[in-house]
């Protein structure tokens, strides 16, 4: 979660000052200053973080099971762990669609690991986000930025292919269909990112999309001439 929030921070922190600038909430007219609206970071977080969550690994996983058993696997900052650390008998609990509704089972941990390793990591990010909403909240901009739920739009393990909305009602494939757009980045979105993307090289200069940093590199100053361009 360290990596990039900063950069988040400063996304955030811009387009809150336009907002307060224009005295608007209007994404039409907030893209039309040349900055990302609250809502299109929404849909990205959304993206990204569920497609994040898959890189873990199927919920259950003999695979796992073995690396942890061969000393190749552990969980986060495993020494913390009061227990044998062999965690045989031991249980975890997933998630499953049962009769059309999100429920929950117990399964042998050693399988679970991954599933172990991923609320680790969900952890992670719910403090990262409480710190963006921080920095939102700060401006007087009244919005707060919020992780889907752990089924949204998965695509390994037990929840693969299980249409599932951000606030984790199991859906139809036809009522997702008609509602992704609420939470997913479009063709529209990603073009309009794109559109931003412009080359800025002057020093003490930045983007349109983007808030200066706290501080320059190795406490030298915002405009200091780091790169030099033939």
């Amino acid at each position: 979660m360290f990596v990039g929030e900063a950069g988040v921070s400063r996304v955030l922190a811009r387009t809150c000052e336009v907002m307060r600038e224009l005295k608007t909430e209007d994404p039409q007219r907030l893209r039309a200053a040349g900055v990302i609206d609250l809502e299109t970071v929404q849909r990205y977080l959304n993206f990204h973080y569920s497609v994040t969550l898959d890189l873990f690994g199927a919920d259950q996983s003999s695979n796992a099971a073995t690396f942890y058993g061969s000393g190749l696997k552990g969980r986060f900052d495993e020494p913390k762990y009061a227990d044998d650390h062999r965690l045989r008998g031991d249980t975890y609990e997933i998630l499953e669609v049962r009769d059309g509704r999100l429920t929950t089972q117990r399964v042998p941990m050693l399988n679970a690991l991954n599933e172990v390793l991923r609320d680790e990591f969900i952890d992670d990010s719910i403090s990262g986000v409480e710190r963006w909403n921080k920095r939102i909240a700060k401006t007087g901009v009244d919005f707060r930025l919020q992780l889907p739920h752990k089924a949204f739009n998965r695509r390994i393990g037990t929840l693969a292919g299980i249409r599932v909305s951000a606030d984790g009602e199991v859906l139809t494939d036809a009522e997702w269909n008609n509602r992704a757009a609420q939470w997913l980045p479009t063709d529209a979105d990603r073009a309009f990112v794109a559109s931003l993307m412009g080359r800025v090289v002057e020093p003490g200069r930045f983007a349109g999309w983007i808030g200066p940093p706290a501080a320059g590199i190795d406490g030298k100053p915002l405009d200091f001439e780091y790169v030099r361009f033939g």
